[in-house]
């Protein structure tokens, strides 16, 4: 005769095995949860949910919950199965589930009803008995069943630290956008946005909207993109598919691969040229087919184009200092060039050569990881310079360039703009500012060896750096919200 209790126990040690496979690969990896801004109410729901199956995992790992304990073991698993309808309904609403998500959360819920069933079965005859915890353990099950008891707690926690700051985040952002509304340009306008599921691009196409404007998202994943952006954004996956009767008026070109990562192998230097130097002359060889062009072509380039800089040297590099000769700037040079033929068909083009960017997403999570456990310090020699921009002024400048360049009467020339902070900072520096808003200690050093072992020439993007300045901003006008690291940091990490 079959064990119920003991099968019900094994299908939760499966429920602990799949769980941890969509946590770590769909929730924390592919689809990035706790940084994507839609998601707050859901991981508020699986950390709710994690929570019970905490209980649930340890409380049944060795134990029998008789008499009045089943009825609570009843009322558990009502409260579960309505969590679990819920967080599908929210699921359905903010993003589009990958297929290989849905299928892990189809046998999970399978899974979950079989156990369910046959422990409710066991708290029936459970109920009878006097009001006790019985220490009931199976073994090595008993052991696997605790340690995921403690594995979805830990996740819990996590879903639930992460959901706080998305709804934090989406407060400050609404304050913000109340207080201080960000405009592009004095007409509505049609929009291309490429990159827009990116980290800025996201936050672009928001404040777009919020503006008036009608936006269309070039990207790789349309039906993914459009169930993100709440249907308020037609998105295509080919330039083709925007009808030619369809005025585009600007082109906001921010698509291209992470930089950080893989080695610059030869493969990875040509997949990164393709994305942004290959990407923008399909664009551009797509605007010479319209029978309306763009006035303008706001195209992403980055602060790589000045190469790096000798530490100890502090000149600062305006929009006319030269390039030079290594891959990071070779890259950017080619795709600032592949916009400039744009220039041909009488668009207005402007290139924004971004620092690195301050925001909840992107880099910054991770450059502040080690300065939150108490571990952070210099990288390398920590005199290399840090050009740096919060994301609510790069949206900023975006629209700042955006208007001068609409009232403009000069003829049509591509323009480079820096868009960094005027504040440049070593990189140790910028880690002591961030400990001390976090109020942590800055004591442990990153030797420069590893790094550079493990990234080869890459590193150069952590090790070295350029003392980069707005010029061309400043000069037109241009007020930053957050000047210094210390209140950009401060904007970003203080508790709310």
């Amino acid at each position: 005769m079959i064990d119920t209790h003991l099968l019900a126990l094994q299908l939760m040690a499966a429920q602990g095995a799949l769980g941890a496979f969509d946590t770590l690969y769909h929730h924390e990896g592919t689809e990035a949860l706790p940084r994507r801004g839609t998601a707050g109410r859901e991981l508020a729901i699986h950390a709710t949910r994690s929570s019970i199956y905490c209980a649930l995992f340890l409380g049944l790992s060795a134990w029998a919950w008789h008499g009045a304990w089943a009825w609570v073991l009843l009322v558990v698993f009502g409260v579960e199965i309505v969590l679990t309808l819920w967080d599908f309904v929210v699921e359905d609403g903010s993003r589009l589930l990958p297929p290989t998500e849905r299928v892990t959360h189809t046998v999970l819920a399978i899974n979950a009803g079989a156990f369910i069933a046959l422990l409710a079965m066991s708290a029936v005859g459970w109920a009878a008995q006097p009001t006790a915890m019985v220490w009931q353990p199976h073994g090595w099950l008993s052991a696997f069943l605790a340690l995921c008891g403690v594995g979805v707690g830990i996740s819990g926690l996590r879903d639930g630290f992460a959901a706080r700051a998305l709804f934090k985040q989406q407060k400050q952002a609404q304050v913000r956008a109340a207080q201080a509304p960000v405009r592009f340009g004095t007409t509505p306008q049609q929009v291309l946005v490429t990159g827009g599921t990116g980290f800025i691009g996201q936050i672009l196409v928001r404040h777009l909207l919020a503006d008036g404007h009608a936006v269309t998202v070039w990207t790789r994943d349309a039906r993914g993109a459009a169930w993100g952006f709440g249907g308020a954004v037609r998105c295509v996956q080919s330039l083709d598919q925007i009808p030619a009767a369809d005025a585009i008026d600007v082109v906001v070109n921010l698509a291209g691969a992470r930089i950080l990562g893989q080695r610059w192998s030869a493969r990875r230097q040509r997949q990164l040229l393709q994305s942004r130097e290959g990407l923008t002359q399909q664009l551009v060889a797509w605007i010479a087919t319209r029978p309306r062009k763009p006035w303008l072509l706001l195209s992403g380039s980055a602060i790589g184009y000045y190469g790096v800089q000798p530490q100890g040297d502090a000149t600062e590099l305006a929009e006319d200092a030269p390039p030079q000769r290594i891959f990071m700037s070779t890259l950017c040079q080619r795709w600032e060039r592949a916009a400039h033929a744009a220039v041909a068909h009488g668009v207005r083009v402007a290139c924004l050569r971004f620092g690195f960017v301050l925001g909840h997403q992107g880099s910054l999570p991770q450059l502040l990881m080690p300065v939150q456990l108490g571990m952070g310090g210099r990288l390398g020699s920590g005199r290399q310079w840090l050009s740096w921009v919060h994301v609510h002024d790069l949206i900023r400048a975006i629209a700042h360039v955006w208007t001068v360049t609409e009232s403009a009467t000069d003829p049509v020339a591509a323009q480079a703009f820096n868009v960094t902070a005027p504040g440049a900072v070593s990189q140790e520096a910028f880690t002591r500012v961030a400990a001390g808003v976090l109020h942590r200690p800055c004591w442990m050093p990153t030797p420069a060896a590893p790094v550079k072992l493990l990234l080869g020439e890459q590193a150069d993007l952590l090790l070295e750096g350029q003392r980069v300045v707005p010029a061309q901003l400043l000069r037109t006008g241009f007020q930053f919200m957050f000047p210094d690291a210390r209140s950009a940091l401060t904007d970003l990490c203080r508790p709310r």
